[in-house]
């Protein structure tokens, strides 16, 4: 069994619910979300945002909006919906109950 493909499906299991969360105080454009989950150590590809980004506008979890760049082409901001916003609550309840559960499991804090 190899451990790379083990981790990798631990993160992406975890994904969604990063990017609501990076969504959560403020709008942003793709590379800011990468770049946030880079930052945390998320290794994620851009091949590997973009759909699920789409994937959460099409759920209407998302909405977005394009705004002019000083420094380039105009950036596609994204922002949480209502309902995306009632989703990451209840995402957030459901992550801690699962953290204490395996926290048990392993016997770590």
């Amino acid at each position: 069994m190899n451990i790379e493909n083990t981790k990798a499906q631990m993160r992406k299991g975890v994904l969604e619910y990063c990017i609501l969360s990076i969504l959560r105080d403020k709008d942003k454009y793709a590379s800011e979300i990468l770049g946030a989950l880079k930052d945390a150590k998320m290794l994620v590809v851009e091949g590997t945002i973009y759909p699920l980004l789409t994937r959460l506008k099409n759920a209407g979890l998302l909405n977005y909006r394009w705004e002019e760049s000083t420094s380039g082409p105009p950036r596609k901001y994204y922002a949480l919906t209502e309902t995306g916003k009632l989703f990451l609550n209840e995402l957030n309840g459901t992550w801690d109950e699962l953290r204490s559960a395996v926290n048990l499991v392993t016997n770590t804090k």
